[in-house]
């Protein structure tokens, strides 16, 4: 009886301890650094974090979509497909940016701050 307890003890702990793994928010991918990701896609070519360089800063677009539910899925086509007159005349080329890339790259850029 003793040893089915401790068995039982044992189980549950193990239980436990894997909900609430399971359970934890996962890394936000807005707290992972992309910069890498930007230079690696050229993205710093023509745009900075916190200035203007060609294209709009980083900051700059952030805030421009601050509250945007829309944002990530117009962002990521853009940055694919390429734009023109959001900034204003200067277009945007398409980038040949991956899919599993993308996204935490337009992540990243609309968390800057």
């Amino acid at each position: 009886m003793h040893k089915m307890r401790r068995i039982n003890t044992a189980t549950f702990a193990i239980v436990a301890a894997a909900g609430a793994l399971l359970s934890a928010p996962a890394v936000s991918v807005a707290a992972t650094d992309a910069a890498p990701l930007a230079a690696k896609y050229n993205c710093t070519a023509c745009h900075a974090i916190d200035k203007k360089l060609v294209g709009p800063s980083f900051k700059d677009v952030a805030a421009k979509y601050a509250g945007n539910a829309g944002a990530l899925v117009k962002l990521e086509h853009s940055v694919k497909a390429g734009s023109t007159g959001v900034w204003g005349a200067m277009p945007m080329p398409p980038n040949n940016v991956p899919d599993a890339d993308l996204k935490p790259l337009v992540e990243w850029i609309l968390a800057a701050k």
